[in-house]
């Protein structure tokens, strides 16, 4: 209203002083200036509009920028396995070989031992040099046990032979996959590498963009850009803090609600109601049975708690690395991405992880957030798949976590609710 209250002062009608007809402002010239003013706030409103498109567009590239370094991450472990797998494959090749070798070594033995003593075991020389039947039965016997053997021998060859066959070709299959595996890792760091560079890139654009948004608010709402900025500032904390509380509050109404205890049994009357009886029997009236209802809570805490020492151990070691820069797929000593800081924190409290987060929270117990306790491994999916996902954070307790959040914010200790909501959740 202020460029409207300074066009009816110019025009003089706000003075009383009469004034000459062609400098009274018509009413068209009143519409006008009401017109201007509406559009400034709506320039302002359509401002902040765009502001908060651009924070959403930031964070929608830090998102793109951590499933391509945790793809990456998955792709190194697929690797390593694969490359265990066909060293295994390997072993268990040679081993066949070896087995091979020795069977072929006994029929061997077998078949020379069987033609030193053909003279004396055909079926005819049997009979002709028997004393009776019953040294033909013998000789015959002795020679049918001699071809059994002789058979055994070649039948465990040829299962040995055929063992060495099927592990070579599970061997060279294994090495293909390797190869396999560590290509797709190499494109797997590729395209990390291109969605960091184009986050950081974006990040920068949408700064100077956000800069001269803010430029825009300060001529719009006539102060200075410091001013603007702060409010802009003030108006997104409010906006994460409310995001967050409600976040919050929709996760505790997710988690069970204990099982009121049980009240205990009200003492009976000691003036029951007159009974013909004599002797009423007091035993039935306070029941006991009740007693075992509190039992049904258990349940509420199906896995055990993450061992004191190592989870202690394991947020010492989180907490040592604030202020330590992110590194997408690094593991340490000076810089970390998120994974590896949680793989790192966690080989300090005594338990291994990989350097994944899709494989931490497949090796870890998944419990609920009600039941989240210090040390317990918070995570971000883009979907309700655990393949999908692509952040995970050591959570302290008091809905605090530590981690390493993206390029350009290194370690820290923060709101778990400070972005996105996490929606998976699991104890080493």
């Amino acid at each position: 209203m202020a460029a409207l209250v300074a066009t009816l002062l110019a025009g003089g009608v706000l003075t009383g002083v009469a004034v000459a007809d062609d400098n009274t402002p018509s009413r068209q010239d009143v519409r006008a200036a009401r017109a201007a003013v509406r559009d400034g706030a709506d320039d302002v409103a359509s401002v902040r509009a765009r502001l908060a498109v651009a924070n959403q567009r930031l964070q929608e590239a830090g998102v793109r920028a951590a499933q391509a370094a945790e793809a990456y991450n998955g792709a190194r472990w697929r690797a390593t396995q694969a490359r265990h797998e066909a060293a295994a494959a390997r072993q268990r090749a040679q081993v066949a070989a070896a087995d091979v070798e020795r069977q072929r070594q006994a029929y061997g033995d077998a078949l020379v031992s069987s033609y030193e003593m053909s003279p004396g075991l055909t079926a005819l020389s049997a009979i002709a040099g028997s004393d009776g039947i019953g040294e033909v039965v013998d000789q015959t016997t002795t020679l049918q046990n001699a071809e059994s053997a002789l058979d055994a021998n070649y039948d465990g060859f040829r299962a040995a032979a055929t063992l060495a066959e099927v592990s070579v070709r599970q061997a060279q299959d294994a090495e293909d996959a390797a190869a396999r595996a560590v290509a797709d890792a190499r494109t797997a760091k590729d395209a990390a590498r291109v969605a960091a560079d184009g986050a950081a890139a974006q990040a920068q654009a949408i700064a100077a963009e956000k800069t001269a948004l803010i430029a825009r608010l300060a001529q719009l709402q006539h102060v200075s850009v410091q001013v603007a900025q702060r409010r802009q500032s003030a108006l997104e904390e409010q906006a994460a803090a409310a995001a967050a509380a409600a976040a919050q509050a929709a996760a505790e109404e997710q988690q069970p609600t204990p099982a009121p205890a049980a009240d205990p049994e009200p003492t009976p009357d000691p003036e029951p109601t007159p009974d013909p009886e004599p002797t009423p029997d007091p035993n039935p009236t306070p029941d006991p049975t009740p007693q075992p209802t509190p039992q049904p809570t258990q349940p509420t805490q199906p896995t055990p708690p993450a061992p004191a020492s190592g989870a202690s151990a394991a947020i010492a070691f989180a907490r040592a690395q604030i202020g330590e820069p992110y590194r997408w797929g690094a593991a340490g000593p000076n810089a970390w991405d998120c994974s590896g800081l949680t793989m790192g924190a966690w080989a300090a409290g005594g338990r291994s992880l990989p350097h994944y987060s899709v494989a931490q929270y497949e090796q870890s117990t998944p419990i609920s957030p009600g039941q989240l306790r210090p040390g317990d491994l918070v995570f971000w999916g883009s979907s309700s798949d655990p393949g999908s996902i692509y952040h995970v954070a050591l959570y302290v307790g008091g809905g605090t976590i530590l981690h390493a959040p993206r390029t350009g914010r290194p370690v820290t200790q923060e709101s778990m609710y400070y972005w996105i909501p996490p929606n998976f959740y699991a104890r080493p």
